[in-house]
């Protein structure tokens, strides 16, 4: 543990402040991505064999089955399909709302992530800009008795801060990239459940039955 707070101390060293405010953004960036793991696990994104167990029966025509396995569903999703049992087709606007709803607090963060995969690589350049300036600022102090190894020192210590501003950005976008790809299937997903309860095959009789429903039990 000890040497890795020395080596990161060393690159603080040699990259300046740049470095530093990349190596804050990184540990920012790497809590929300565990946070939005932790919130997508806990939402249950992905997982809707029971939602779309539910909407199949519900198609199928068969209302107590629809209900069971609603019943058993832990998606978020659950509560807009619930709704959209009782719903009629004019209905869909509200639901899709509803489930838009959904959508938007599990996208939170997304922006954050966004504008650190696009900032972090332009901070890293900053960086690098501004250890140039101090490089050649030094070699002409030097005047003639220059070194060149002085000026070499000062382009890979001003290239570092670019370096960290990548590594910061690469991980960043591919994580960001999965998790949009996760809520277009997530989307896709609720647009077929809505739209299949509202127009199942089965159509006749299930809103009658589904207030009746309450007075059976």
């Amino acid at each position: 543990m000890n040497g890795i707070l020395q080596s990161l101390g060393q690159i603080v060293d040699l990259g300046g402040p740049v470095v530093l405010i990349l190596l804050a953004v990184s540990v920012i960036t790497l809590a929300t991505i565990l946070y939005k793991l932790w919130q997508f696990s806990a939402a249950g994104v992905g997982r809707h064999k029971a939602l779309k167990d539910a909407v199949a029966a519900w198609d199928a025509g068969d209302l107590a089955a629809a209900l069971a396995a609603l019943k058993q569903s832990k998606s978020y999703l659950a509560p807009v399909i619930e709704m959209a049992f009782s719903a009629r087709p004019e209905d869909a606007k509200r639901l899709e709302a509803e489930a838009e709803s959904r959508f938007a607090r599990l996208e939170g963060g997304f922006r954050l992530l966004d504008s650190v995969a696009q900032l972090a690589p332009l901070l890293g350049l900053f960086g690098t800009v501004l250890g140039m300036i101090e490089a050649f600022q030094s070699l002409q102090e030097a005047g003639s008795q220059v070194d060149p190894s002085l000026l070499a020192g000062g382009i890979w210590v001003a290239l570092l801060t670019t370096a960290v501003g990548l590594a910061v950005a690469m991980p960043t976008s591919m994580v960001l990239s999965w998790f949009e790809g996760r809520m277009d299937g997530e989307r896709v997903t609720a647009e077929r459940a809505i739209s299949t309860v509202l127009y199942p095959q089965g159509r006749a009789g299930h809103a009658t039955e589904f207030e009746a429903e309450p007075s059976r039990a």
